[in-house]
């Protein structure tokens, strides 16, 4: 398995690269996003999957690891191949993506072509949990450790996701659960946590 390729960029569109390393070029399909990082670049070291199917062998190149995790994550859904999930890439950003699914909002992969309601609700359902465990991401494809599994970890990886302030988002959920009176979702719990900021 090939896990990164450095090297020049010879050829560069938004859709694929050629990468020359060592006196070999790589065609390398990439999506929007990581298209408009490398754009202005002679060389990139690109995170790379490889997809091998009977009569091929593709490999999918991304600028930070975060994009390619969630890359492998769309795939492993039912009926999202390998160039559905580089159309959604190229649609939303990886946090995007991550805070729509985590915030159980369909609606935000209407704007994908090739994802209907029903692929939309699937891929929320198959990758809230293996998101959650990912960390919160940063505008620059960072993650950031979760620092466990709490519900209370997990609203606020989402909130951050969503682009609040983590300091903010951490006050408002101490709020919530100081009023709580029983048990609580995580799902509620973003839910009142929006309204204790809003």
């Amino acid at each position: 398995m090939i896990g990164y390729i450095r090297g020049k960029l010879t050829l560069k569109t938004p859709t694929h690269v050629y990468i020359e390393a060592n006196g070999v070029g790589y065609f390398v399909h990439i999506s929007q996003q990581t298209y408009s990082k490398i754009e202005a670049k002679d060389e990139a070291l690109l995170y790379t999957s490889l997809i091998v199917r009977e009569d091929s062998q593709t490999l999918y190149g991304f600028y930070d690891e975060v994009e390619k995790e969630i890359f492998n994550h769309l795939i492993s859904v039912s009926g999202i191949g390998p160039n559905t999930g580089r159309v959604i890439l190229s649609s939303m950003t990886s946090s995007e993506i991550r805070s729509a699914i985590l915030t159980d909002r369909p609606e935000i992969f209407n704007k994908v072509k090739g994802v209907g309601p029903k692929t939309a609700k699937k891929i929320i359902l198959d990758l809230k949990d293996k998101l959650l465990k990912m960390g919160d991401i940063e505008d620059g494809g960072d993650i950031i450790s979760a620092g466990g599994n709490t519900a209370k970890n997990e609203a606020l990886s989402a909130l951050v996701a969503l682009g609040f302030n983590k300091q903010r988002a951490g006050k408002a959920l101490d709020k919530v659960l100081q009023d709580a009176t029983g048990d609580i979702s995580v799902e509620e719990l973003i839910k009142l946590a929006l309204g204790q900021m809003s």
